[in-house]
């Protein structure tokens, strides 16, 4: 059973039905030992009313017959050893003393009881069918008691459980990445207080979330300031810096520039939901456009879809820079075209040594990189992980595949224009 409200609502139910079958059997219990004093008690009294059983028959048809007009009921005399001496009323069922003693036992015309004499005679005596027994009146009795409760447990046990459930719902909210999830607090207990230490947690994280962000940003910002006047200095130097000297240096500049630019777009991507500015976009001729920069092939078919060009520009640009870094002396080889369930799709291959299978989902993750690229100081670590996320918010995804015949096969499927 996996719904909460549903184990708790059973529950509740299961406990009333053991409860009513517990006080059924104790009634039967205590109703069964009174019926026997009860029966011995008439036994009593009625061989004081009867006539003794060396009187004549007819004096004990009588006697039957007065008890018939009094309570209405049916009467069968019988001798110890089961012979018929008087009878009144309707026909009782078949009497043997040697298949049951005293008691009562129920009959399809009404309850029989079964009462023997204190000289050895037998009286069976037939009720008349009451529309009410005590049995079935106690069992009526518990059937609506029953009802009730399982009626009324219903909402209690529904809404108890419904507040756990948009609990949950919010933690589904805030480990999906939206930071702003918070739950209603309803009422004053522990499921109330769940909630609102919930939320209060809920608002710590997205404070200092925040917090790392806005320093990230802020730090990034700052460190281009410096590298400018480095750059400009270095203008200034003129012909008095060896040459050599003078390209490295700006390759550095270069590459620290781009990987500030690289940071905060990352930090941007992760402060906003979506992109911040959309149009329609020809993905194939944007991939044209940054596969000539790098001698591609690019094929496929035209497809448009809604989102940043720039971001998708960036995110081709970043796939063909790493394809030029670890695939070997080929060019990359580029297809675009329209994919399954409506998305497009974008292929970059590479004819590298590949990626091992254990490293094609961290490739992913910000700075990470394969063994022996921080040695030859190729990329940040950036790229992939700015490819994933402009993919995820433009309400795509990006993953790295084992291409036929050798290399790498990164992929990005994006939803197209409705």
């Amino acid at each position: 059973m996996r719904r909460l409200y549903l184990q708790f609502y059973l529950t509740i139910v299961a406990i009333l039905v053991i409860a009513a079958a517990t006080a059924g059997l104790l009634w039967q219990v205590a109703a069964t030992s009174h019926i026997e004093d009860t029966i011995e008690e008439v036994s009593e009294f009625v061989s004081e009313a009867m006539p003794p059983a060396r009187a004549a028959p007819g004096v004990q048809q009588e006697a039957l017959e007065r008890l018939r007009r009094r309570h209405r009921i049916d009467l069968g005399l019988y001798t110890a050893d089961g012979e018929p001496i008087a009878a009144v009323g309707r026909p009782l069922p078949p009497f043997r003393p040697d298949r049951g003693g005293p008691g009562f036992r129920p009959g399809i015309a009404g309850p029989v009881w079964t009462l023997r004499l204190n000289d050895g005679r037998w009286l069976v005596a037939r009720l008349p069918r009451r529309p009410w027994r005590p049995g079935v009146a106690l069992l009526a009795i518990l059937g609506t008691i029953g009802f009730a409760v399982a009626i009324g447990a219903w909402p209690i046990a529904r809404r108890l459980t419904r507040r756990i459930e948009r609990l949950k719902s919010g933690v589904e909210r805030l480990g999906g990445g939206d930071l702003a999830a918070r739950v209603p607090v309803e009422g004053k207990d522990e499921v109330a207080a769940l909630a609102d230490s919930f939320n209060r947690a809920a608002g710590r994280i997205e404070d200092l979330v925040k917090s790392h962000k806005m320093l990230l940003a802020n730090c990034s910002h700052e460190l281009r300031t410096p590298l400018t006047r480095i750059n400009m200095a270095l203008a200034l130097a003129g012909d008095g810096m060896d040459e050599e000297k003078r390209t490295h240096l700006k390759a550095d500049i270069a590459e620290l520039d781009q990987l500030i630019g690289e940071i905060l777009l990352a930090s941007r991507l992760d402060a906003t939901a979506g992109p911040e500015r959309t149009e329609d976009v020809d993905l194939l001729a944007l991939a044209a456009e940054e596969g000539a920069r790098y001698d591609a092939s690019v094929i496929g078919t035209p497809v448009t879809l809604h989102g940043d060009p720039a971001l998708l520009r960036r995110m081709i640009r970043n796939l063909l820079e790493n394809a030029r870094h670890h695939g070997g002396a080929r060019t990359p080889d580029v297809r675009v075209g329209p994919g399954p369930a409506g998305r497009a799709e974008i292929e970059v291959r590479d004819h590298g040594p590949g990626i091992p299978e254990a490293e094609r989902e961290k490739i992913f993750a910000p700075f990470y990189r394969l063994a022996g690229s921080a040695e030859t100081g190729r990329g940040s670590g950036l790229g992939l992980a700015l490819v994933r996320q402009i993919a995820r918010s433009h309400g795509g995804d990006a993953q790295c595949l084992a291409a036929d015949g050798g290399g790498s096969l990164f992929r990005v499927t994006l939803p197209l224009t409705a």
